[in-house]
């Protein structure tokens, strides 16, 4: 390996000049005698993502509270600023299952469901997104990329898995076929109280649900896990969710299915639309919401993309120029002022979208922008078709996505660490979905960095 090819910009200066350079290492296996199996390897590997990514996309959408649109937008637009400004020869950049409390919460908060209006949170979230995207350049510019491996993995591990956790418990509704919880409780009640209390709920109301919903649900979350088993190149969501939706529309046409038409209406194609940013009324409560959602999409952003880029380059074996954290951070920054602009909704690297389009056969930035050119291109000509996909359907891909966030090789490794770590790894996995994203990390953190210090005041009198 060439170590001048490791040595980053020390300066905000130097740094600024590669960051806006196009041409730069990321390239550096794309050369004149290989070029023609180079791109040919990123146009497959772009094509393979794209039709995994179209109804993730749209999961996450639905799930944060937004229209199925966004999500295609969002992944595709984000993909190409990602691969022009990013620090990654690799990295995949869509919407990602960690954002869903943080978008849902600010949605649930400012949007309906509280007396408002879906554009009113929509503006105020392309606000906070373009704010974080501000606050990321200058963390990238000042060199905060390198800060990012401080956080502890067992707290990482635990995010993780608590963000499963939620995403599995918000999606009772699409799985169990019902239109609104407030239809399936009353208007009364609520879904809360944990995993116990929404089975308890669940079987309380046997009668309200749709056993053919669930059907669909479970027949896709098992085709999507059970077909990338066998080959990557096999596009399981996508062969899931077309295989649900014919059934909706066919042998279970008359079984009262939900489908995403129902709820959305038509999906659109005329997908770039400018939609400026919006400041509520403002007040004690909203600027602190700003420094909440602010934090946490900086930290979303941060270190699941510094996560992501390291995995990327282990999983290629990456012998050239690592990625770089700083110019990564320029990257995300990019990423989140400009997409939410065009009905987008903030991004970062996706870990494994990242990791099909590496084992499809990935090499340089150009798979990236197959992807969003081919994922715009589908969705297009798909769009009167992707409005008969079934909630259920859409319900079982997010619990697929739930069911690969939790590694047991990552949990096993948290467990050589001591009980110390096993225990912030739980505690982090417990608070996420039982108060919010951020108090839970927060504390996690403070706790794990207040006892080390603890123990290393101790140690230091005891020596």
């Amino acid at each position: 390996m060439n170590n001048s090819k490791n040595k980053f910009p020390t300066t905000p200066l130097g740094r600024l000049k590669l960051f806006f350079t196009f041409n730069d290492s990321r390239w550096e296996d794309l050369t004149k005698e290989n070029w023609v199996k180079v791109v040919f390897k990123d146009l497959s590997a772009g094509l393979i993502v794209a039709m995994t990514a179209i109804p993730m996309a749209m999961g996450f959408a639905i799930a944060m509270g937004m229209r199925p649109e966004h999500g295609i937008i969002a992944g595709a637009l984000a993909c190409i600023i990602g691969r022009t400004f990013g620090g990654s020869k690799y990295q995949v950049y869509g919407p990602t299952a960690a954002f869903i409390p943080v978008i849902a919460a600010m949605f649930t908060k400012y949007g309906p469901a509280a007396g408002g209006d879906f554009e009113t949170a929509h503006g105020f979230l392309i606000l906070v997104s373009i704010i974080s995207g501000i606050v990321l350049i200058i963390m990238g510019l000042f060199g905060f990329g390198r800060f990012a491996k401080y956080v502890p993995n067992s707290i990482i591990v635990g995010f993780t898995i608590g963000i499963a956790v939620a995403i599995m418990l918000t999606n009772i509704e699409d799985i169990l076929g019902v239109e609104s919880f407030s239809d399936f409780l009353g208007q009364d009640e609520d879904i809360k109280g944990g995993l116990i209390h929404n089975i308890k709920i669940a079987f309380g109301n046997l009668d309200k649900i749709n056993v053919w919903s669930i059907f669909l649900g479970v027949l896709t979350f098992v085709l999507a896990k059970v077909l990338l088993r066998i080959s990557i190149f096999l596009p399981g969501p996508v062969i899931a969710m077309a295989v649900a939706t014919i059934l909706s529309s066919t042998l279970l046409a008359d079984k009262g299915i939900i489908l995403v038409k129902d709820l959305y209406g038509s999906i659109p194609n005329n997908f770039f639309v400018f939609t400026a940013p919006a400041l509520p009324d403002v007040t004690t409560g909203v600027i602190i919401d700003i420094f909440y959602f602010v934090g946490a999409i900086v930290f979303v952003s941060g270190v699941e993309s510094i996560l992501c880029s390291t995995m990327a380059d282990k999983l290629a074996n990456n012998k050239g120029t690592p990625f770089n954290p700083d110019k990564e951070f320029f990257g995300q920054g990019m990423v989140q002022i400009f997409t939410p602009l065009v009905q987008g909704f903030p991004c970062t690297g996706a870990l494994a979208r990242t990791a099909t389009s590496i084992k499809a056969g990935a090499t340089t930035p150009l798979a990236g922008y197959f992807k969003a050119i081919l994922k715009l291109s589908m969705a297009f000509y798909l769009a009167q078709y992707l409005e008969l996909i079934p909630m259920a359907c859409i319900g079982g891909i997010l619990i697929w996505v739930a069911s690969n966030m939790i590694k047991p090789s990552e949990v096993k490794e948290i467990k050589h660490g001591g009980k110390f770590e096993v225990f912030m790894m739980i505690y982090t996995a417990v608070m996420v979905p039982l108060t919010d994203f951020l108090i839970g990390v927060l504390s996690a953190l403070i706790i794990y960095f207040v006892v080390n210090l603890f123990f290393k005041r101790r140690g230091r009198s005891t020596t």
